[in-house]
C-alpha cells in the first residue's frame, strides 16, 4: 500500500497544517498523487467549513470525498472530546481507519493530520495517541520553534516511542520571529531527537506553504 504519515505538533497553534499543505506541495512537485486528511477539526465559519480542511483539500491534488478528508467535524473551535461529547456523537476509529485505507488506494502519499498535540483527548479513555496506534503509522512531528519548544518537542517524542510508533521526522517551523538564541535551540533538538530533521521553515515565507515547500524534503526521500 502507498506511504501513509501521521502528522502531529508540539501544540496547537503551531502550523500543522501549514506544514501538511507545504509536504502535500512539495509531493506534487515530485510527480506524485498527493491527499491530506484532517479526521478530526472544531471549528466551522458560516456555511460549516474547516479552514484547515479546507486548506488540506487545496493543496491536495486527490480528489476525495469529504467524508474521507474530514470524517468528523465539530462547529465550536474547542478540544475534540467536549465537541464530541457536547453534540452526542462518539468518534470510531475504525471509521477514521477506513477513510485512510481508502485515500491510501487512491494516493501515492497520504498525510493524516491530528488537532492539537499528540496526547489530546478524543473521548473519556482515548486521544489522539491511541489513534495514531490504531492507523499504525509512521509519525511526523511539527515543533513550533519559540520558547519552550524543547521540552515540548522531547517528551512530544518520548510519548510518541512510548506507544511504539516510529518518529519518521520533524519539521522546525519557526513561528516566532523573534525567538532568542534559534540557532542554539535547533541544535539542541536536532541532538536530542533521533529522527531526520526534514526542514526549517522560516516565519511567513513568501508563497505561504506553496512556498514552504521549498524549505522541505519528503519523508523518507
Amino acid at each position: 500500500m502507498n506511504r501513509a504519515y501521521f502528522l502531529t505538533g508540539t501544540d496547537t497553534e503551531i502550523g500543522k497544517t501549514f506544514i501538511t499543505c507545504a509536504l502535500l506541495h512539495l509531493a506534487r512537485r515530485h510527480g506524485l498523487r498527493a491527499a491530506g486528511l484532517k479526521p478530526i477539526a472544531a471549528g466551522t465559519d458560516a456555511d460549516g467549513r474547516n479552514e484547515d480542511v479546507e486548506n488540506i483539500r487545496a493543496a491536495s491534488n486527490v480528489a476525495l470525498a469529504d467524508e474521507l478528508i474530514n470524517p468528523y467535524c465539530f462547529a465550536p473551535p474547542i478540544a475534540p472530546h467536549i465537541a464530541a461529547a457536547e453534540s452526542g456523537l462518539a468518534i470510531d476509529f475504525p471509521t477514521i481507519e477506513r477513510t485512510v485505507e481508502q485515500a491510501r488506494r487512491q494516493a501515492d502519499l497520504v498525510i493524516v493530520e491530528g488537532a492539537g498535540g499528540f496526547c489530546v483527548p478524543l473521548s473519556e479513555d482515548r486521544g489522539f495517541d491511541d489513534l495514531a496506534v490504531g492507523l499504525g503509522l509512521p509519525v511526523l512531528l511539527v515543533v513550533g520553534m519559540r520558547l519552550g519548544c524543547i521540552n515540548h518537542a522531547l517528551l512530544t517524542a518520548e510519548a510518541i516511542a512510548a506507544r511504539g510508533l516510529a518518529l519518521a521526522g520533524w519539521v522546525a517551523n519557526r513561528i516566532d520571529p523573534a525567538m532568542s538564541r534559534f540557532d542554539e535551540n535547533l541544535a539542541a533538538l536536532q541532538a536530542r531527537l533521533q529522527a531526520p530533521l526534514l526542514g526549517v521553515v522560516p516565519h511567513a515565507p513568501v508563497g505561504g506553504a506553496e512556498g514552504a515547500a521549498a524549505y522541505l524534503k519528503l519523508p523518507g526521500a
